[in-house]
Formats: C-alpha cells, sequence, structure tokens
C-alpha cells in the first residue's frame, strides 16, 4: 500500500475486470483463507457481516439484506471494507441482485485510498474460494473431469471461469428453472443445458449449487462416491439448496465456521458436522479428508473481497504508473 496520499482512486466495474485476472484472484483469497484460519496468528480481524434485514421493499414482495463487511490483516497490510445489498426479488425486474461496493484504506492512516465497484470482486473471489476448495480436496488427474452446475446466473458462469484454471472438462453441464436461462448459459461456456438437475448432477465428478433455492435442489441419492460439492446458494438460516442427508454423510469444509454457524442454513437446518475450515487445509493445520463426499459451503469472507479489492487497486497503481 502506498504511503500517505490524498487522492482517492475509484474504479468502475469494467476497470475492475480489465485489471483482475482470475488466476491472480484465486492466489491471493487462497493466502487470505490460509490466514484467516490461523486465528490471531494470521493477523487476520474480522467480524461476521453485520446485516439489516429490509422487509417488503417498496414495490417487492419477499426481503433484501444490507450488509457491511470489514476484514483487517496486519500482516498483509490490508484495510478494507465491503457495503453490499441483496435482493433476490430484483430477478423478476431484470435488475442485479447483489449490488456492491468495496473501500480500500491505507492501514497506517486510515486514508479511504479506492472505492470501487464490488460485483465484480464478488463473483471472482467466491469462485476463487471454491476454486481454492476444490484444488485441495479434488485430487488433481490427467482426467477430464464432468462439472455439473445447478443455476444460470453470475456465479455459474464465474465458477466456470473459476475451475477452468485448475481441470479440464470433458463436459460441462448447467440446469436453471427456465430452460431458456440454462440453455443460455450453457451456450456461453461450451456446456449443455439439462432439463433437471438430476440429470446434471448423475454421473459429475464437482458440482456447484449457486441458486436463489429456500429448499434442497440436490439430492444425495444422485451424488456419486467421491464427488466434490461447492454449495454458494442459500446464504440465510432458513435457506438451503442441499438435502440435509446429504449435508450430514459428507465431509464438510466451510469459510469460517463462526459464519456458518450464524448464516449457512444446509449447515443449520442439517445439524451437519463441519469438520475444517478451508484455510486450516491450505494452512496445514487439518489434514483433507474426502471420503464419501466433500461439501464446501461457501458465504463469503470480507478478507476475501479485501485481498481482491487491495489486488485490484494495486494493478491499477501499476499501470498507471507506467512510462
Amino acid at each position: 500500500m502506498a504511503d500517505h496520499d490524498s487522492r482517492i482512486v475509484s474504479l468502475s466495474a469494467q476497470q475492475v475486470r480489465d485489471l483482475l485476472c482470475m488466476k491472480d484472484v484465486i492466489r491471493v483469497v487462497e493466502s487470505g483463507l490460509a490466514n484467516f484460519s490461523k486465528g490471531p496468528d494470521g493477523g487476520v480481524v474480522q467480524p461476521v457481516r453485520s446485516v439489516v434485514k429490509i422487509d417488503k421493499p417498496d414495490g417487492q414482495t419477499g426481503q433484501g439484506f444490507f450488509g457491511v463487511m470489514p476484514a483487517y490483516s496486519a500482516d498483509d497490510n490490508i484495510l478494507a471494507c465491503k457495503i453490499v445489498s441483496f435482493y433476490p426479488g430484483n430477478a423478476k425486474y431484470k435488475k442485479a441482485t447483489h449490488m456492491a461496493n468495496i473501500m480500500v484504506y491505507d492501514p497506517k492512516y486510515g486514508e479511504l485510498k479506492a472505492i470501487m465497484d464490488g460485483e465484480v470482486i464478488t463473483a471472482m473471489r467466491t469462485a476463487a474460494a471454491s476454486a481454492v476448495a476444490t484444488k485441495w480436496l479434488v485430487p488433481k488427474t490427467e482426467e477430464k473431469l464432468v462439472l455439473g452446475i445447478l443455476g444460470a446466473g453470475v456465479q455459474a458462469r464465474s465458477h466456470y471461469e473459476a475451475l477452468k484454471v485448475i481441470y479440464d472438462f470433458s463436459e460441462v453441464r448447467v440446469w436453471s428453472l427456465t430452460m431458456e436461462s440454462a440453455m443460455k448459459c450453457a451456450d456461453e461456456l461450451g456446456g449443455v443445458a439439462c432439463l433437471t438437475a438430476e440429470d446434471v448432477v448423475r454421473g459429475a465428478d464437482i458440482v456447484v449449487t449457486a441458486t436463489f433455492a429456500q429448499t434442497p435442489i440436490l439430492k444425495k441419492i444422485w451424488v456419486k462416491p467421491g464427488a466434490h460439492i461447492n454449495a454458494v446458494g442459500a446464504c440465510r438460516a432458513d435457506w438451503s439448496e442441499v438435502d440435509p442427508e446429504l449435508m450430514r454423510d459428507s465431509v464438510i469444509y466451510v469459510d469460517s465456521k463462526e459464519a456458518a454457524m450464524k448464516e449457512a442454513g444446509d449447515i443449520i437446518i442439517s445439524k451437519a458436522d463441519i469438520y475444517a475450515e478451508i484455510g486450516e487445509i491450505v494452512n496445514g493445520s487439518k489434514e483433507v479428508k474426502t471420503d464419501p463426499i466433500t461439501v464446501f459451503k461457501s458465504l463469503g469472507l470480507g478478507i476475501e473481497d479485501a485481498v481482491t479489492g487491495k489486488l485490484a487497486y494495486e494493478m491499477y497503481l501499476a499501470k498507471s504508473t507506467k512510462p
């Protein structure tokens, strides 16, 4: 982070997209998760996100959520905060469901150094965290794998981009509530649209659940032994995407145990045991367990936004100072 400078950088979504590549985001998120799971020894201070619930937003049914996600890492010299609003009902109005901004500060002086669009970063860092989990939990192989994606939105696309950094896929299958959405997404990813969630999951090596489902859409009976699941939807305590029986009979990894016990409906409703934070696997404080099925339940952490936001800011500075 640069020393005292009163200039505040503003970065649009397109600028952030141009500055970041998925490989680099995976690298910094992996390091951030490892440090986070070291506890105080990792130098990361990050409370569970604070969320305000907005009942029946004007002109809508349902709820909206407004969250604040600060994070500080002494070892990485990072201080940042994400402000995010989540309005699931926006989808029917063809408006963004997630809207965010990330503010990057100078830890030395507490000055705001940059404010940037957070939607691109949220999409990339969430998928990067899943890629980190998959990298550690699915053995690297010369064989091409089958990827199944439940959902056809931003996270479906972002997860494909992240996972293909690590694996080659022989087939990519996509399912959505509407066949039109599934076909559009599958076409963009060079995959195939499936009529049912079961068609996506059976025989798949890696499964991504990235939907707005509030009740399970992924059943245990469909999942083959040895498969890995990245569960990134169901971010409320009373929502779930994954069959409770599947959760209880799998080895469960999370990004944050504290957050999972407060926010992860898939874990709270099923009463599944958490084996480890994925950062504990990365930093070597726990051994990998993969039998019979692994699930990475992701909620998204402020430290993921912080390290990615800092990366975008540093890339901007590097490019702007080139002769």
